[in-house]
């Protein structure tokens, strides 16, 4: 019988896989579409091993709701439910955010030995 936290993980990989597709298709792809699509290419990779996946994910979408406001992006309706059912995930996290944290910070998704895309 599968988790609540299977669940929950197979749940956001689903909604970061949907824009993931979503966004590599935008056009033009500017510095942000690329920074936030790099991103969530990490987060799928890295959810599964994630010791707190909420965490993860309201992270995440901090991060997305920062870059895309910096970069004037909008999000079509289908692209924006997925945000929302990430925030409903993300909000499960409770307090263990970061805070005071730079939230347009690439760097967070990403280990100290691994190589951060610079675009």
């Amino acid at each position: 019988m599968k988790s609540n936290r299977d669940d929950t993980v197979q749940k956001a990989k689903m909604d970061i896989g949907h824009l993931l597709k979503a966004m590599s298709k935008w056009a033009p792809q500017t510095s942000e579409i690329l920074d936030i699509t790099d991103v969530l290419a990490q987060v799928y990779r890295k959810i599964d091993t994630a010791k707190n996946p909420e965490a993860l994910v309201n992270r995440l979408v901090n991060y997305i709701r920062i870059v895309s406001s910096k970069g004037k992006l909008h999000f079509p309706p289908a692209e924006e439910k997925s945000m929302i059912d990430l925030g409903a995930i993300g909000q499960r996290a409770g307090l263990n955010g970061l805070y005071m944290a730079d939230f347009s910070d690439k760097s967070q998704f990403y280990s100290y030995t691994e190589q951060i895309p610079r675009r």
